[in-house]
């Protein structure tokens, strides 16, 4: 299944929003550099289709890229079907889903600007097996099984 990257977006601080910027660098067992998420764990990368995020902005709310915490704004997937193990490819970058969704233990920023936080139901979460350079606009493909 191909689909776009329709924002990439980091933070320097876990819990709030994230800013849109241009294009990160990925590193292998590593994360973005510059994100907050980086680091030997298995949440270095998080997605989030942003026909999800359509969804939420027709209730009203006005948000923008970053606005649940999300690396990754993808468009033309349905992360719904996503199982851990599998790869996702975008340009050179390998990535490995190794989460579904996440337990929020509080509200964080992201919760009391949004009114509701849609990452634990719906956010993807990976690591890094291959780095490289991805930015809004690439091309991407993740075979559904």
């Amino acid at each position: 299944m191909k689909f776009k990257v329709e924002a990439v977006n980091i933070a320097n601080a876990k819990g709030v929003a994230k800013h849109e910027t241009p294009e990160v660098e990925l590193r292998e067992n590593f994360g973005i550099l510059g994100d907050a998420h980086a680091g030997s764990w298995h949440r270095q990368v998080s997605l989030l289709a942003g026909e999800a995020i359509d969804a939420m902005k027709a209730k009203g709310l006005d948000l923008a890229p970053g606005a649940f915490g999300e690396n990754i704004v993808t468009r033309g997937v349905d992360w719904s079907r996503a199982k851990v193990g599998e790869i996702i490819a975008i340009g050179p970058v390998r990535l490995q889903i190794t989460q579904i969704g996440k337990e929020c233990h509080s509200h964080c920023a992201i919760y009391y600007t949004a009114g509701e936080c849609i990452m634990p139901s719906q956010g993807i979460f990976a690591k890094v097996l291959k780095g490289g350079k991805i930015h809004d606009q690439s091309s991407g493909h993740y075979r559904v099984r």
